[in-house]
């Protein structure tokens, strides 16, 4: 496949500033969440305000616990160039790590404000998923997060559009577009999350669902990658997070159901 056309990731400059696609799209992706979390928590008796002032905490706090995360992950480079690790504009942070800022930051808040926090990632387990959706198409724009190489036979037989192609075509080689099989999973994640809203699960169990299912698909997606993070030897960050997740969430998941017995469902206000 020949590369025609290549997309840059500069959206546009403003004098020395440039505006980059990635970080175009990853505020679209918080803004788009935070339309339909908002909605839905004010729907299910939550205070109009009360996400916003969440997030004064939740985004910056994700943002560095994203790049701290990165950091530890890559320490063998970064304690070499230690004046780098605060360089955040030339890229290096991780969704995990972003997530474990998140959910930490969220915990404290409720306790803090006397609100559910079952009750509140129940509501944002959508959000989430928008987010991503939509985030994982900046990686898109930096034609990163990709694959090993395709074959001639994936070349042919492919039903993904050229121009999709045509981006993950870099220096003559065609790889596979790893982004695209994330942020598809993720859709069907949302709009299984979306049904599940009819069925009223316990409460948690809808956060619980997006845990499995988003690390379900980061897991088999990451072995596919070739800028992973490695914890030792071969091992992937993202899968050992991912496989972990998995299990701490099916057990909370077990303990809630058939020990505690809760009787509080997801609609109740």
């Amino acid at each position: 496949m020949v590369n025609l056309l290549t997309i840059n990731p500069v959206a546009f400059s403003l004098g020395p500033i440039e505006v980059r696609w990635y970080g175009i799209l990853i505020a679209l992706g918080i803004v788009l969440a935070f339309i339909v979390v908002q909605k839905e928590m004010v729907k299910r008796g939550m205070h109009p305000d009360f996400l916003t002032d969440l997030l004064i905490w939740a985004v910056p706090i994700s943002i560095i616990s994203a790049r701290i995360y990165y950091v530890i992950f890559s320490w063998d480079y970064y304690q070499e160039n230690p004046g780098e690790i605060i360089r955040i504009w030339e890229g290096g942070i991780a969704i995990h790590g972003a997530l474990i800022g998140g959910f930490i930051t969220t915990y404290v808040y409720t306790k803090r404000r006397g609100i559910s926090f079952w009750k509140t990632v129940d509501i944002a387990a959508a959000g989430l998923l928008i987010g991503q959706i939509i985030g994982r198409w900046g990686n898109f724009m930096n034609q990163e997060a990709h694959g090993g190489p395709v074959s001639e036979k994936f070349l042919e037989t492919t039903i993904i559009p050229d121009w999709i192609m045509n981006q993950m075509t870099i220096e003559g080689v065609t790889y596979h577009p790893t982004f695209l099989y994330e942020s598809s999973w993720n859709i069907v994640g949302l709009i299984i999350i979306i049904l599940l809203r009819r069925v009223n699960l316990k409460r948690g169990e809808m956060f619980l669902f997006y845990l499995v299912w988003y690390s379900v698909g980061r897991f088999f997606i990451e072995g596919m990658r070739t800028d992973s993070l490695y914890v030792i030897g071969e091992l992937r960050a993202a899968q050992l997070v991912s496989i972990t997740t998995i299990i701490v969430a099916v057990i909370i998941f077990i303990i809630r159901r058939f020990v505690r017995k809760l009787d509080v469902n997801y609609k109740d206000v």
